[in-house]
């Protein structure tokens, strides 16, 4: 069935690979990964869910309060998230018309009057858990469908800001005022709105108002903390968030999941449907379509650029911090230009790697030097036309007069490599050891401190030292004559022993009569 198909006759494309435990979803544009969202079906899937919480206690300094949803740590609502007309939810589809979000301060006499501590609320979670902090959750519930989000309590209607041409906007808004809206209820038209008939649009509500009275009647039912609604997976989420007109077809290595998505394709139009395609080659579906060596090129450190240059990207629990350099690259004319080059090239790339890897928080980029205002202007302005494509919500400054460009970048869950990675056990995250000599002078300043403590109690020690084969090695070679002057000095007895099953910093130095050990570096 896969035969016919042919890499140069698309040009924007999605490949989804689906596994036991994991699926994985690449947007592609000629054949360049753009998009990749991966999902552990075995792991619950927590963000966009609601639940009924317990409001376990008020924190009136921090102005929140902790939620117990039944989750292993409880959750984090700010004070201006939980009264939801006042709140306002975090979307790539937000109105640029209707009331703008309001954050004040509340009163702890005031929130404890209107949500005292065991009180029920429900809320939605709008950040998983990352590290040791638990998940974010707001009052405001948000219900996403495939042409409108619809938010009960909110008095907010308005056109995704992404859609731009004003006639359509025009036509979408009238469309908007005669869809069958309960009072109470807001809406927003997503982008994927644009050119879709008002039936559609009256389908898509009805189909929400179904999920929001079936969250309703479950919460009426169910004592907290319970789960109320749940995202549906990651297949079924690409196809009501993704497919659209600059879509040329969705590639799946799943049967099951191809006669899934079809039957919702189907749902949108007969054009959809026909995009679907199954997959049955007998490589991998991202190695045939060429996915896999550019996810594992995420993993790296080092990212070339294709003028020479590269970028460094290094990832901390509280920023990340991102490296520009020239390399090789020479350029064709002045040195100022050939920088400009490089940096715009760099900021372009640097985008793309921030949705890839699904980096978020505080950003710092030390980028080349450019004396030229005008030069920092450009690679500005790339920048935030870069950025445009991020669904996250991003915040960049200009560049500072130490040459860094500062930003933010919404953070919903870990990055690609916190959550596909864990810190090495042998250098416990550091990303290096102790090299030989670094052994040795540690090992030797240990050594006196014990023949020093024994010189007192038991003459002429005979001790024996447990080391790894690299650092008995350069203790043979270069540091035999320190030793020797240790023993000597002590009257002492050193006998040593390489152990290859050991870490490469790990020394032990024990009694040799009893076998008692004295010192242990690890």
């Amino acid at each position: 069935m896969f035969g016919f198909l042919r890499r140069d006759r698309s040009k924007r494309e999605i490949i989804i690979n689906c596994e036991n435990l994991e699926t994985r979803a690449a947007v592609m544009e000629n054949g360049r990964l753009e998009e990749l969202m991966i999902e552990h079906p075995t792991s619950e899937r927590i963000v966009g869910s609601i639940f009924k919480g317990r409001i376990q206690n008020l924190e009136h300094d921090l102005q929140a309060a902790f939620v117990d949803i039944g989750w292993k740590k409880n959750a984090f609502l700010h004070y201006w998230d939980m009264v939801p007309e006042d709140a306002r939810r975090d979307s790539d589809d937000e109105a640029d018309d209707g009331p703008r979000e309001r954050r004040r301060s509340y009163e702890g006499r005031e929130i404890e009057r209107r949500f005292p501590t065991g009180s029920e609320i429900m809320v939605q979670v709008t950040k998983g858990p990352i590290g040791t902090k638990g998940p974010r959750v707001t009052a405001a519930i948000s219900l996403p469908g495939r042409y409108i989000v619809m938010m009960p309590g909110s008095r907010l209607k308005g056109v995704s800001r992404k859609i731009t041409d004003e006639s359509e906007r025009n036509r979408l808004k009238k469309i908007l005022a005669r869809l069958p809206v309960p009072d109470g209820m807001g809406v927003i038209i997503r982008t994927a709105g644009a050119g879709a008939s008002k039936g559609s649009f009256v389908e898509d509500l009805e189909r929400l108002l179904g999920i929001w009275a079936g969250i309703q009647k479950t919460a009426a039912e169910k004592p907290a903390p319970c789960c109320l609604y749940q995202e549906p997976d990651l297949v079924d989420r690409v196809v009501r968030d993704w497919m659209s007109d600059d879509i040329d077809r969705i590639v799946i290595d799943s049967k099951d999941k191809y006669e899934k998505i079809r039957e919702v394709a189907g749902q949108i139009s007969r054009r959809a449907r026909s995009k679907i395609v199954l997959y049955d080659g007998e490589a991998p579906i991202f190695d045939h379509f060429g996915v896999e060596r550019q996810v594992e090129e995420t993993f790296q450190k080092r990212v070339n650029l294709k003028s020479g240059g590269y970028i460094v990207f290094d990832e901390t629990e509280a920023m990340i911090a991102i490296d520009v350099n020239t390399g090789r690259h020479k350029g064709r004319g002045a040195q100022e230009e050939a920088i400009l080059e490089v940096n715009t090239e760099a900021v372009e790339e640097i985008a793309r790697q921030l949705r890839l890897r699904n980096i978020g928080g505080i950003i710092v980029i030390d980028l080349i030097d450019m004396k030229s205002r005008k030069h920092q202007s450009a690679v500005y302005k790339a920048m935030k036309a870069a950025l445009k494509r991020d669904k996250a919500r991003t915040n960049v400054l200009p560049i500072s007069e130490l040459g860094l460009m500062e930003m933010t970048r919404q953070r919903v869950e870990e990055s690609l490599f916190a959550s596909t990675y864990s810190p090495c056990p042998y250098c416990r995250g550091h990303g290096v050891v102790k090299s030989a000599l670094g052994v040795s002078v540690e090992l030797q300043r240990q050594l006196l401190a014990v023949l020093r403590k024994r010189d007192r109690t038991k003459p002429a020690s005979r001790l024996n030292i447990v080391v790894h084969p690299t650092v008995l090695e350069r203790l043979r070679r270069e540091d035999e004559h320190f030793l020797v002057d240790l023993q000597s000095r002590f009257e002492g007895s050193l006998t040593f022993k390489s152990d290859p099953a050991k870490h490469v910093e790990f020394f032990a130095i024990s009694d040799a009569a009893t076998g008692e050990i004295l010192y242990s570096s690890m």
